[in-house]
């Protein structure tokens, strides 16, 4: 069977130019961090398979959950019932989320997680009857694919097709270093200037938008703005949840919490599709009511999928183990290493370092686009030396499920060391 012939006939890739792409590699299977190829060629999953792996290819632990349940109940609707899987979850989620969350609502995607917490947020005003309109986001944001969260988003080639479609959304900066000032100013200036219904943000680090690192003081102080003007606040960590960050959730590193958070990816461990959009109490009174017109009248066919759950609760108790958090730690220790060893190479500009996330920015003497020559011949050189990495640009990051072993993250650092003398 020639697998690629195959796909080229049926498969319509996502992010792909299929006239010029290359013919994609065929996976064959997966174990701990590493994936092999039909040919046998082993790579080590340096970025967790688009961040949706954290315990690393087919973990038995997390099958076998999964497996017992579909034994017993594989999928009930959630209109108007409920199973034991969904209610634990949610128990164990609010548990170890910010004590201000008090609802879950399940999806599917971290798309969909974000497109409930704007629809929300849109018509939590709308029930009290206020005008509020306009959603505020950061410069070069990624919130997904579907349209609320694609008008969130600020990346252009992603977006511009849909130019004139979207919901009404107004950008200000990211508070990265030296921009502090002009974030909170211009946060200040839209809410006062707007009906803004809700600020929403990627939590400390923007990923698909060049994995940008900022400070939490600076989001207690955003969220803190947000605050004096009663507007909303969306913490999306799609991304950063589950232990990226260094700590359970990026909001940990908060004092103000918001009011709404958006989870996904790493949820159930890069198994079975789920997301969950979690809200405070005062959000969810804005639909408790005798008017039926009132209630959120959203949901998806999959919505708390009882295997699903069980894939997300088998993922938590991998999560919550001490030997898993020891290798949170692991990894960023030598993060920091890799960071001490070449923040100073010519052919580095920065490195920044935020739990198990490390972002690398190669030198350039040019702006780089988002699938440039510079990025493509990065991308080529990894896959060719057995490293699945993507570069952003001229950005390399690492993201590694937990269970990457020394010995693997170090020959991913070396080969990005190679990399900056062969390719760049």
């Amino acid at each position: 069977m020639n697998w690629v012939e195959k796909d080229l006939e049926y498969i319509w890739h996502p992010y792909t130019q299929h006239k010029t792409a290359k013919p994609p590699i065929v996976i064959v299977k997966g174990k701990g961090a590493l994936l092999w190829d039909e040919n046998g060629k082993e790579y080590i999953d340096a970025i967790a398979s688009w961040w949706v792996n954290p315990f690393g290819h087919s973990n038995k632990y997390i099958a076998d959950q999964i497996y017992k349940q579909l034994t017993s109940l594989e999928h009930v609707l959630l209109g108007g019932f409920t199973h034991p899987p969904a209610i634990m979850l949610a128990e164990r989620l609010l548990s170890i989320l910010p004590k201000n969350q008090s609802k879950v609502f399940f999806s599917d995607n971290g798309s969909t997680s974000v497109e409930v917490a704007i629809k929300a947020a849109l018509q939590y005003f709308y029930n009290k009857n206020e005008k509020r309109t306009t959603i505020v986001a950061f410069e070069d944001a990624f919130h997904g694919d579907t349209f609320a969260a694609m008008a969130a988003s600020g990346i252009s080639f992603y977006t511009m097709a849909f130019q004139g479609m979207f919901i009404d959304v107004v950008r200000i900066p990211v508070p990265v270093p030296g921009k502090e000032a002009q974030s909170y100013e211009t946060l200040e200036k839209v809410l006062t200037e707007h009906h803004c219904a809700a600020f929403i943000f990627e939590v400390l680090i923007q990923g698909a938008g060049g994995m940008k690192m900022y400070e939490p003081e600076c989001l207690d102080k955003l969220i803190g703005i947000c605050q004096k003007h009663q507007v909303l606040t969306i913490a999306d960590e799609v991304m950063t949840g589950f232990g990226r960050t260094g700590k359970l959730f990026g909001c940990d590193y908060l004092k103000s919490q918001p009011d709404v958070l958006c989870l996904s990816k790493a949820l159930t461990a890069g198994t079975i599709p789920m997301a969950i959009t979690t809200f405070s109490k005062n959000v969810f009174d804005g639909f408790y009511s005798d008017d039926i017109n009132k209630a959120l009248f959203h949901g998806h066919t999959f919505t708390g999928n009882p295997t699903g759950c069980a894939a997300a609760l088998a993922s938590l108790d991998l999560l919550l183990s001490k030997d898993m958090q020891d290798n949170i730690s692991r990894i960023h220790r030598s993060h920091l290493e890799f960071q001490r060893r070449f923040k100073s190479h010519p052919r580095v500009h920065t490195i920044r370092v935020r739990g198990v996330i490390l972002a690398l920015e190669v030198s350039s003497q040019q702006k780089e686009s988002y699938y440039g020559n510079l990025r493509n011949n990065l991308y080529d050189f990894f896959l060719k030396n057995g490293v699945m990495l993507r570069p952003i640009g001229n950005i390399v990051y690492i993201l590694p499920p937990y269970i990457i072993s020394h010995e693997q993250l170090t020959t991913v650092y070396s080969t990005i060391e190679r990399a900056l003398e062969e390719v760049v």
